[in-house]
């Protein structure tokens, strides 16, 4: 009776994670932890979500320029680590100053670094591939780097840890829902080409998850009306969505099914961080207006 269970049990794990083509006891395990660092650097002393967010930008950058590297890209790893690090304190002690300046001197440091290594002749390209190794590196620090480190910028205002909390929980709301929904009723493809097991039916469980979830946090923890919560989710999902294909978009480009497998059942960390990065510069600016 028990063995009977226990193969019905793995035979329904094995058809969810052949529909969503992940493992989803790691997926759920990993996103636990790094759920609960997140809540611990934020919620207790916020200055510890620069360690939090130091720690994820370094490897989701390190993990894109291997995959751009692996692609033909010729991106210098370990600096391009070096300036997406430097650039969470600098947005939290600097703020916009920080945020902008070390980005532009950042992407500066890893041209020329790149340019020296010219004098390399196992690192001789021809200019047009030289060009395109400049793009891939200046492409790491504006997606990966910028884009995530609006999460300091946004935290490191009054209040501002919980607009990133509440953000965040707002893009969970948007993933989980999409994949229940998704999972359970989805038939209709959404984008085919570019990510084919998202679908409709899956969108519209994103949407009244996070619309759920932006009001009762916009009411509870942010103290803004309910319908400050609307406009929240309703932004949350267009860029958690749109980020979500973009990465999806990325790995087609590259050739690639994950971007890494550090993270089990995740893919990687752009594949955890994906939906969060535009939303992170839309939370941002949300903040700046109803806070």
């Amino acid at each position: 009776m028990a063995s009977d269970f226990e193969a019905q049990v793995r035979a329904t794990n094995d058809k969810i994670n052949a529909r969503t083509g992940r493992p989803l006891i790691r997926a759920i395990a990993v996103g636990l932890i790094l759920g609960g660092a997140l809540l611990v650097s934020l919620v207790l002393v916020k200055e510890l979500y620069m360690v939090f967010a130091a720690a994820l930008i370094g490897f989701t950058s390190y993990e894109l320029a291997s995959a751009l590297r692996f692609a033909g890209r010729d991106v210098p790893r370990l600096p391009t680590v070096i300036v997406a690090v430097a650039l969470v304190p600098a947005s939290f002690y600097w703020l916009d100053a920080g945020h902008w300046y070390v980005t532009l001197a950042g992407i500066a440091f890893l041209s020329i670094w790149r340019i020296v290594e010219l004098a390399r002749p196992s690192h001789r390209v021809a200019p047009i591939e030289l060009l395109k190794d400049l793009a891939a590196g200046a492409f790491i620090m504006a997606y990966v780097a910028f884009m995530g480190a609006f999460t300091v910028l946004l935290t490191a205002q009054d209040g501002g840890q919980w607009w990133t909390l509440a953000f965040l929980i707002v893009v969970v709301a948007v993933d989980t829902g999409a994949y229940a929904t998704g999972v359970a009723f989805g038939k209709h493809p959404m984008a085919p080409t570019i990510s084919p097991k998202k679908t409709w039916e899956g969108f519209a469980g994103s949407v009244a998850a996070a619309v759920i979830a932006g009001v009762l946090l916009s009411i509870f923890m942010l103290h803004q009306p309910w319908w400050v919560g609307v406009i929240l989710a309703v932004t949350i999902v267009a860029t958690a969505t749109s980020g979500d294909l973009a990465e999806s978009l990325i790995k087609r480009d590259l050739g690639i099914k994950d971007i890494s497998t550090w993270l089990p059942g995740h893919g990687g960390f752009l594949d955890r961080v994906d939906s969060a990065l535009l939303s992170a510069a839309a939370a941002y600016a949300l903040f700046l207006i109803f806070a």
